[in-house]
């Protein structure tokens, strides 16, 4: 009998919880799902799940779920989506259309670059592909970078979503221009449209920078390249994560532009002459800058989101993220310790407005609620969450998203200005802006840099902290630092020949080998730096 009664009273206590809870409509009795792979954070998801519901349910009378897929980063997404289409396409090709597969069929299918002899086979194989329905099993791919979004449209893995057809009033210049400040904004084919703008700057803690006895917050990608920020930085992986790749791609193209300014004013030439000695020049002091940025990293992550909580515990002194981030910490940061106790600043010439895409996946299994989650993004309602305040008419419910809506007729709406998290940024009408020149580091090149970053400062670390410690210990002798900062070997001529041919070679050897012979260039470099700054303090 005692025992009886202790395992009622164990089942009672178990069963309580589950008892109370309240409520809620499961997934499965929804009329209508859409099933999007993201890399966007819990506070997107749960606002725009939530304003997509209703307004699906106040256009269609029907209920619809988000069923969201969360992987990683972009770099992530795309590497489950290659493989995902892979399988796909290979069941279409070998079960429905009765060919056998091979490495050939599998290395042309999702190839746009198919060169015009390529064997017939493998042009079949082409364009069965984008002819074709084969589905990954998502309907939309939503946030990241537009450089994986063209790779992602190049390969044919998403498509025309008809949004463009359907409003062409929202894609003009007053509304979602094409591109800005070199930017692309949308795909000309409508197979993906941006969605939300994106910057990058530095979030920083004001106790720590008091610690470290730096009176002036940074204003400049330069200053954390600084000693005085030894070990103090966070970063993350350029080849993980595309935001801080484009972060690290805004400093060189920052740097181009001041190579360009110079040799302009020092020879008196016309600009466009000079313009393929500036990239040359602003390639290396953009990746000098880099170094010594990573050399006073205290360690680079997979997460975009981890610097900036970093950063608000105290643990790192500055990072370098994307906008909404810092924007995001350094309000809620303020919110529970009723001090401003965080700091976010965009470098005006140093960042360009980036945007964020959304897309259509190649047979998609809910096309049309999918087609409609993209236009209720794109809508003047879906873009008032990314910056209006929690609570506000319109705006969302739990979260402050702190982003900025790429429609520019958002901004003409004056009497706004009271709902916005942010009425003082009006991003079409900045005085500097970092104008981005595509051909000076997009498709292939970005891909070079992220991965150069990836040897010179990642796979090298520990022995550029040793030599960057040694160099500032020794006070910064000259010989050390031509050592350390010696880049001849990932010059913007060795990374547009050799480098970027193994990184696009189909044979995955090549490029692991040259990472290992770039690594242990810098390794040597780091540690002959280290020795000569010990000697010169002898």
């Amino acid at each position: 009998m005692k025992r009886t009664i202790i395992i009622l009273a164990l089942a009672t206590v178990v069963a309580l919880p589950f008892l109370l809870r309240t409520k809620r409509a499961s997934q499965g009795k929804a009329d209508d799902t859409v099933v999007i792979i993201t890399p966007h954070n819990e506070a997107i998801r749960h606002e725009y799940g939530l304003g997509f519901a209703d307004w699906y349910h106040r256009q269609t009378g029907r209920t619809v779920t988000i069923d969201w897929r969360v992987i990683g980063g972009t770099s992530e997404i795309t590497r489950f989506l290659e493989s995902e289409y892979v399988a796909s396409f290979q069941h279409y090709w070998t079960r429905t259309l009765n060919r056998p597969w091979s490495v050939d069929v599998q290395a042309a299918f999702a190839n746009h670059r198919l060169p015009k002899d390529a064997s017939t086979e493998a042009q079949e194989a082409r364009k069965a592909y984008l002819d074709s329905n084969v589905s990954c099993g998502i309907d939309v791919f939503f946030g990241g970078g537009s450089f994986d979004f063209i790779r992602q449209a190049n390969a044919g893995r998403i498509v025309d979503s008809g949004i463009m057809q359907k409003h062409p009033e929202w894609f003009n210049d007053h509304v979602i221009p094409a591109e800005f400040t070199g930017e692309p904004y949308l795909d000309k084919q409508g197979r993906w449209l941006g969605a939300v703008l994106s910057s990058y700057g530095m979030l920083y803690n004001f106790d720590s920078l008091k610690r470290l006895g730096i009176a002036q917050p940074p204003q400049q990608w330069e200053d954390i390249a600084d000693p005085l920020y030894e070990g103090e930085v966070a970063l993350c992986d350029p080849t993980k994560s595309s935001s801080i790749a484009k972060a690290f791609e805004n400093v060189i193209q920052q740097q181009i532009y001041r190579e360009w300014d110079r040799l302009a004013r020092e020879t008196g030439k016309p600009r466009k002459e000079l313009e393929a000695a500036a990239v040359r020049a602003g390639w290396e002091r953009g990746l000098s800058v880099l170094q010594r940025i990573g050399a006073n990293a205290r360690y680079f992550t997979d997460s975009s989101q981890k610097p900036p909580i970093d950063v608000l515990h105290g643990n790192s002194a500055v990072g370098m993220c994307i906008d909404f981030y810092g924007r995001y910490q350094e309000e809620s940061a303020s919110q529970r310790s009723g001090q401003k106790r965080l700091g976010y600043f965009s470098p005006p010439d140093g960042t360009v407005l980036s945007p964020d895409p959304i897309a259509l996946m190649r047979g998609a299994p809910n096309r049309v609620p999918g087609t409609a989650f993209i236009e209720y993004v794109l809508s003047m309602e879906g873009q008032q969450l990314w910056n209006f305040k929690v609570g506000t008419e319109g705006g969302p419910q739990r979260f402050a998203l702190r982003r900025l809506p790429i429609r520019r007729d958002f901004y003409a709406q004056t009497d706004w200005q009271e709902r916005r998290s942010d009425p003082e940024v009006h991003p079409y009408e900045g005085d500097n802006p970092l104008i981005y020149n595509q051909s000076w580091t997009s498709g292939d090149t970005f891909r070079a840099m992220a991965f150069v970053i990836r040897v010179m400062c990642l796979d090298t670390h520990p022995e550029l902290v040793r030599a960057w410690r040694e160099i500032i210990k020794a006070g910064m002798p000259a010989d050390a630092i031509a050592a350390m900062s010696d880049l001849s070997t990932v010059s913007y001529d060795n990374v547009q020949g050799r480098i970027r041919q193994a990184l696009t070679a189909k044979n995955k050897v090549d490029e692991i080998r040259i990472a290992n012979e770039l690594a242990n260039q810098f390794r040597r470099q780091y540690n002959q730096a280290a020795e000569l700054a010990r000697a010169s303090r002898k």
